[in-house]
């Protein structure tokens, strides 16, 4: 785990709000974990020029509360293709509100295949590519 963000720009961006929290007063994991497949499939689809539903996802780490009103950045980027398939590792980035103090509050992997237009798996194109 590194102590700095990704230079890349995060896939997507999130205010924590109350209404995400926990009985313990910190953000439900859940909504982290939903936030992140969202990320996930932004830059796969972006990846594949299609739909691409997330089918597993694994190798989930929490590592820093999350607090109400602190920034979240979700970088993803795609680690591994298959013939449809791309696994995709986010890393979640919590910066306080008020303040440039960061920390990696959790980390994941999804696996999303590439959908056509009749709901089924549609082969990546060679040469595929986020650029």
């Amino acid at each position: 785990m590194s102590d700095l963000p990704p230079d890349s720009a995060p896939a997507i961006r999130a205010t924590a709000m109350a209404c995400d929290a926990n009985p313990y007063g910190k953000i439900f994991v859940g909504w982290l974990m939903g936030q992140m497949a969202l990320a996930a499939g932004s830059v796969a689809s972006r990846y594949c020029g299609g739909r691409a539903p997330v089918v597993a996802a694994d190798g989930f780490s929490f590592t820093a509360p999350v607090e109400i009103g602190d920034e979240v950045s979700f970088h993803a980027e795609i680690v591994g293709t298959g013939r449809t398939s791309m696994n995709v590792a986010v890393q979640v980035w919590r910066r306080d509100r008020h303040g440039e103090g960061t920390s990696q509050a959790a980390a994941g992997r999804f696996t999303l295949v590439s959908m056509g237009e009749d709901d089924r798996p549609l082969p990546l194109q060679k040469g595929s590519s986020l650029g």
